[in-house]
């Protein structure tokens, strides 16, 4: 059996569509020259929680011992009556997770900007997710 130059003799493969994310050279490149800055931040953020074994923070769910990685949004000393509360607002890509850290004024290492890693038992406190007092580790910038 002989086969013309178009013919192949191989069954033809079903094609999908391939999304921007899963795509070639082109396509990621397409993607970042169209996408907004902030989207492909927030992209590269969860990408590095997940491999970094942390979850993602819109899949953690109140009650649950969590670990999520994020960078730090902003960092605030909120002095109150009975003590003083370090909260800072980690985003990690799909949500905002607020951390509280009750009796301190300062953490070094703690400042807007920073990568950590935070590991606490997630609660929810009107409508936000936070974690008190977790424990947290300086993640290096690369």
């Amino acid at each position: 059996m002989t086969y013309g130059p178009f013919e192949s003799g191989a069954p033809e493969q079903e094609q999908t569509p391939m999304s921007a994310k899963d795509g070639g050279y082109f396509s990621r490149l397409v993607r970042k020259l169209t996408s907004d800055v902030e989207e492909l931040d927030a992209d590269d953020l969860s990408e590095k929680s997940e491999a970094g074994g942390a979850r993602r923070a819109c899949d953690c769910r109140s009650g649950e011992e969590v670990t999520v990685l994020g960078r730090l949004r902003s960092v605030e000393l909120c002095p109150t009556k009975e003590a003083a509360t370090l909260r800072a607002e980690l985003f990690d890509g799909t949500e905002g997770v607020t951390l509280v850290w009750l009796g301190r004024r300062r953490i070094p290492g703690i400042e807007p900007g920073r990568t950590i890693k935070v590991r606490g038992r997630m609660a929810e406190r009107d409508g936000q997710k936070v974690l008190y007092n977790p424990f947290y580790e300086l993640q290096t910038t690369s």
